[in-house]
């Protein structure tokens, strides 16, 4: 199938996208950006999604599910973002909060959809939680990627518009301390300094990974104390874990939660755990090769293939067992950050990419447990 896609109408609907400010943490905010989507949708796919909660929209057309194309409106980017990053498209480059990751990747994935003769077997799912690791869309996720021959992901592409083939596991947790308070100036010594043990088990913590397995053990977020002349009483540090086995998410785990307290009085508490299963590069290997193909049969430069460190929700298809390609949104770069930005002159061909490669594969007898 080749279709020409018209870039000025998808230029536009990515911009209604981008203008309708959605930061995960604001659930106004998001329910208002899946109004936005789903009148998109519903636009462009002649029918209107089902409304799964307040944030989460799905597309299924006809009979038993077999292509799952997976999406998330929501962004990092707070309110008032659009005041300073405007959407604009100069020079053959679009930005604005969110464009890249993902608001064109969704605009990409109803166009492919809509350009499809028969839409029987596909359901397009678009989430809105996504960005804080989707506490509540994960179930809904796997429920419906059940069954799935095949799940295609439309986060922004890796550098040189390459394919995201393998994403590492994430796990996440909070190390806290507790000790007790005194008068840092009159009687220190009669505290037990929550901060200095949060010290000793920021340095073991650190030394968690594994960097020939590529594990990365990475304290973050840290806080202690009240005031200045108080000897800290409490404190805690976010950890963020990356692996690309799930042996070794399971091995941090162990030795996270095997942390033991090391001055006299104080104690620590370890919670959280493995958020996504790693991205395996098996389980795009096969969806990759047809991608390929077909980028040839278009005329189109090959797409080029990366294995990264960050997660999606394409994790928790490939944890199930459903072969998953990721990266299959825009061109461009900069998520989360002040160069975000799409190439505009790729949007075309990388939607009729998109749309031969679900075609391809509602016309295959593929077997989706491999």
């Amino acid at each position: 199938m080749s279709v020409r896609f018209p870039l000025s109408r998808m230029l536009a609907d990515i911009g209604t996208l981008i203008e309708c400010e959605s930061p995960s943490a604001d659930p106004i905010a998001v329910a208002r950006s899946a109004d936005v989507v789903a009148g998109l949708g519903t636009r462009l796919l002649g029918a209107a999604p089902e409304r799964l909660g307040p944030t989460h929209l799905r597309w299924q057309f006809g009979g038993p599910s077999q292509v799952l194309l997976l999406g998330h409106h929501d962004t990092v980017w707070p309110l008032g973002s659009l005041v300073t990053r405007p959407y604009s498209v100069e020079d053959g480059v679009l930005r604005g909060p969110g464009c890249f990751d993902m608001k064109a990747g969704l605009v990409l994935a109803l166009c492919a959809v809509a350009a499809l003769p028969d839409r029987a077997g596909v359901t397009v799912l678009v989430t809105g939680d996504e960005e804080i690791g989707s506490p509540t869309s994960r179930e809904l996720i796997e429920s419906t990627a059940h069954g799935c021959a095949a799940a295609l992901v439309f986060e922004g592409a890796a550098g040189g518009g390459a394919l995201k083939t393998e994403r590492k596991g994430t796990s996440n947790y909070v190390v806290r301390a507790t000790g007790r308070a005194a008068h840092a100036g009159l009687e220190p010594e009669r505290g037990v300094n929550a901060s200095i043990e949060l010290a000793h088990q920021l340095l073991a913590v650190s030394a968690l990974g594994d960097p020939v397995l590529g594990t990365t053990v990475t304290p973050t977020v840290l806080s202690a104390g009240t005031s200045t002349n108080t000897v800290p009483a409490a404190g805690q540090f976010a950890v963020d874990v990356r692996a690309r086995e799930v042996a070794e998410q399971h091995r941090v785990d162990r030795e996270l939660r095997a942390l033991r307290p090391v001055l006299p009085g104080s104690r620590l508490i370890v919670s959280g755990g493995p958020n996504r299963p790693p991205l395996n590069a098996g389980a795009s290997a096969d969806l990759y090769a047809r991608t390929l193909r077909l980028a040839a049969d278009l005329g189109l430069d090959p797409p080029g293939c990366a294995a990264v460190g960050g997660g999606s929700d394409g994790n928790f298809t490939a944890g199930l067992g459903v072969p998953t390609l990721d990266g299959l949104g825009a061109v461009g770069g900069g998520a989360h950050a002040d160069d975000e930005h799409v190439l505009v002159a790729q949007l075309p061909d990388r939607a009729a990419l998109v749309a031969a490669l679900i075609e391809n594969l509602l016309g295959s007898d593929i077997d989706p447990h491999g």
